[in-house]
């Protein structure tokens, strides 16, 4: 048990200089037990005198020595009773918690699994019912939750079960779908918006991620109550059905009002906010309240800017992308307002100047994410309508311009520009001819006798107004001119 904040009686500082320069050769000989009774020995000191700074190194040293020492059932047990020393110091424990927690990942690719959830098992048992650590607890419930899911998603991978130590049998391996609602209950046990010393972007990272489960979860129970409905209907013997997942659905919805909306509009949340709105709009769709899954979609306003812009130009689009421009909604949006503007006036648009500006915020969306598969593609598909736009753009002020020219103002090679145009030409979005030989594109779209003779009788339409006008108004001079005469 840890004991109350007191004044420091004495200070350790050089003693455990030379125990831990003692320790350290210790194991680095190969006696590492040794090295720990040493460090034990004064740690015993160091906690009674309230020495906060030399108990702390204690504590990190010792379990660093099992971790170099690659001995990690000894790492386990050391740092459980280092946790149980009665009038332990709470700082101290949290920097060795929070340093093993550091080794995590080493250790699973060093010694697999089995070593690896031994040890988070381990903290979270240290972590257990102490506000001081309920950080960190939370942080190795998450790595837990994660690991569960993925043996839901890929059976393959999970661990052999142990047998018992008294029977000798080894218990039945989790199903695929028992090991996402144990990943599920993981999660839910927290009480994370009570958490004093978690931020508030942590805090909502951690309650989407408990609904997202949550809502997995409901699905699967939805669907096994439903094929055991059709069972019980089908076998008249048996009437049991298996529950629904309306419990899930309902700590869905108060999770989500744990969050605050307001705090997902602020700059850098955009992921967090594009998460909740989904979470939110599966929940109304499955309760068939649809208002509320059009409000939702309404204020996740950002996805659907990103999708018209990435469709391909034409009609549809572009009466979608304008009726989008003219909804006052999106004025509220600064950012992408100014984005769909781009798209929407006649003016070339700069890739690099789309990259500087927009490409910060758009490549923390889950649209465009950074380092994701589709994220990277839909960001090279942008990169592609900016193309499109500026050779339409170039096609309704050119009827001619140098190739040489046309790249520079695509800020593309010369092959890229011609394959972007050959492209749009065969869509029929632009009318061009490419003349190789003079370096000459052309945006002039060849007349047919037809086209010429509409030309024709237009303009005679228009000058036969021009002369009835005239006609007309020389009619009203001379008959003013006429009565004062």
């Amino acid at each position: 048990m840890s004991s109350e904040t007191k004044k420091q009686e004495k200070d350790f500082t050089k003693e455990v200089d030379l125990a831990v320069a003692e320790a350290t050769s210790l194991q680095e000989a190969g006696k590492l037990q040794d090295g720990l009774d040493k460090l034990l020995a004064l740690e015993k000191q160091t906690r009674n005198a309230a020495d906060l700074a030399s108990t702390t190194r204690l504590l990190s040293t010792s379990t660093l020595l099992c971790y170099k020492a690659a001995d990690y059932s000894l790492l386990s047990s050391t740092i459980l009773a280092l946790s149980k020393k009665h009038g332990q110091l709470k700082e101290a424990v949290k920097v060795m918690v929070e340093q093993a927690m550091g080794w995590l990942d080493d250790i699973k690719s060093k010694k697999g699994e089995p070593t690896w959830l031994e040890l988070v098992e381990t903290l979270r048992t240290v972590t257990e019912g102490k506000i001081y650590l309920e950080t960190p607890r939370a942080r190795l419930t998450l790595v837990l939750a994660n690991y569960y899911e993925r043996i839901a998603n890929d059976p393959s991978t999970a661990p052999k079960p142990k047998p018992d130590a008294t029977s000798g049998k080894a218990p039945a391996a989790l199903t695929p779908f028992d090991s996402l609602v144990k990943a599920s209950d993981l999660m839910t046990e927290l009480q994370v918006e009570t958490y004093s010393s978690m931020d508030r972007k942590e805090k909502t990272e951690f309650i989407l991620e408990q609904m997202r489960l949550l809502v997995l979860v409901a699905k699967g129970k939805d669907t096994q109550a439903k094929e055991s409905k059709e069972k019980s209907a089908a076998d008249k013997e048996k009437k049991v059905t298996a529950a629904d997942g309306e419990a899930e659905w309902i700590k869905v919805r108060v999770g989500g009002r744990k969050i605050h909306e307001g705090f997902l509009t602020e700059k850098g949340n955009e992921v967090l906010k594009l998460k909740f709105y989904d979470l939110m709009i599966q929940f109304a769709l499955h309760h068939a309240s649809y208002l509320d899954a059009a409000k939702y979609f309404h204020k996740a306003l950002e996805n659907v800017i990103y999708y018209v812009i990435l469709a391909p130009h034409d009609n549809e689009q572009s009466d979608m992308i304008n009726r989008l421009y003219n909804d006052p909604a999106l004025a509220k949006l600064e950012l992408h307002y100014n984005l769909v503007k781009c798209f929407i006036t006649h003016e070339l648009v700069r890739w690099p100047s789309i990259e500087g500006i927009y490409g910060p915020t758009l490549r923390q969306t889950l649209v465009f994410l950074t380092g994701n598969a589709e994220g990277d593609k839909r960001w090279e598909d942008l990169h592609t309508r900016v193309i499109e736009h500026n050779i339409r753009v170039i096609a309704l002020y050119y009827t001619r311009i140098t190739l040489s020219r046309l790249t520079s103002l695509l800020d593309l090679s010369a092959k890229a520009t011609e394959e972007v145009l050959c492209r749009l030409v065969v869509s029929g979005t632009v009318h061009a001819r490419i003349d190789r030989p003079n370096g000459v594109v052309s945006f002039k779209q060849k007349e047919t006798a037809e086209d010429v003779l509409n030309a024709w009788a237009s303009d005679v339409g228009r000058l036969m107004g021009l002369v009835e006008k005239s006609w007309m108004e020389m009619n009203a001079a001379l008959a003013v001119k006429t009565r004062s005469g």
